[in-house]
């Protein structure tokens, strides 16, 4: 009597369960429909009249790039400089970001003997680097600095300093103590301990997680330079509103961009498998 007084609560709860559920279900989509529908009427034009002419613009592109024929193959040559000027302010702000992170993550471990007060410290330094993205300390290093390559460079370096080390020390957290004891037992300072114990452990994750930061850096770099620090994003804001006639440039970026990245994450696939000794890394 008592089971089947139990199975009686346990299905009565269910239902309760199911029907709270249903109301929840019914606010969101309510809540959803009415803000579609106050958005829609604070539009210029409505979404669904929009939609419509959501590839008109990318077939424009794709027509002018077909008119320029043979010369449009000529026409991403031309924009080979702008694009290297964007792997050169990845490149630098990922090998300046790469060592801070170093730094910071050796100080932010108490896996690796780090000085206890000095680790909530650098972790909430960290999470404030970590916090603002690229583009908004890019925006705030132009007002200041003006138009040029640094603020891009200075703003990637600075969130990836904070990414990578945030990275880094989980990579800490994880070694194998043994080394460091058994160095500590020599009397070894804590540079020695570092430097034969703790990083022939990290170096191959380290390199792994540089190299995919790499990879978010060029796609950061060209996405600062349509703000205009520089580089293939400041040519591809100049080809769109150029309007009518620079469709063809436009694509010709695109595909420069594409290529460029697809080359990226390809090579750093390989090197990242060749450092954890897989044959590809996926």
């Amino acid at each position: 009597m008592a089971v089947a007084a139990l199975e009686q609560e346990i299905l009565s709860l269910r239902k309760r369960r199911q029907l709270y559920s249903l109301i929840g279900l019914l606010l969101v989509v309510a809540v959803v429909v009415s803000g579609y529908s106050k958005s829609n009427e604070m539009n210029s034009g409505g979404f669904l009249q929009g939609l419509s002419k959501f590839f008109d613009y990318p077939g424009e592109i794709v027509a002018e790039a077909w008119q320029s024929g043979p010369a449009f193959f000529s026409l991403i040559l031309t924009f080979v400089p702008a694009m290297l000027e964007t792997l050169n302010i990845a490149a630098v702000a990922t090998l300046i970001g790469g060592a801070m992170a170093v730094v910071l993550a050796m100080a932010s471990t108490r896996n690796v003997d780090s000085w206890g007060p000095l680790i909530p410290v650098v972790r909430r330094l960290m999470d404030v680097m970590r916090a603002f993205p690229e583009l908004i300390i890019a925006l705030f290093l132009i007002f200041v600095l003006g138009s040029s390559p640094v603020p891009a460079m200075i703003a990637v370096a600075f969130h990836t300093a904070g990414a990578l080390g945030k990275l880094f020390s989980e990579v800490n957290d994880n070694i194998d103590r043994k080394p460091i004891e058994g160095l500590s037992a020599c009397g070894a300072s804590w540079l020695q301990r570092i430097r034969f114990a703790v990083m022939p452990q990290v170096a191959p994750n380290y390199l792994s997680y540089f190299l995919l930061r790499l990879e978010i850096n060029v796609r950061a770099s060209a996405i600062l330079g349509f703000v205009g620090a520089g580089g293939i994003g400041q040519e591809l804001r100049r080809t769109i509103g150029w309007g009518q006639g620079a469709g063809d440039e436009t694509a010709a970026i695109f595909v420069l961009l594409f290529l460029t990245i697809m080359m990226i994450d390809q090579l750093s696939s390989y090197l990242r498998g060749k450092l954890v000794g897989a044959g590809r890394a996926h």
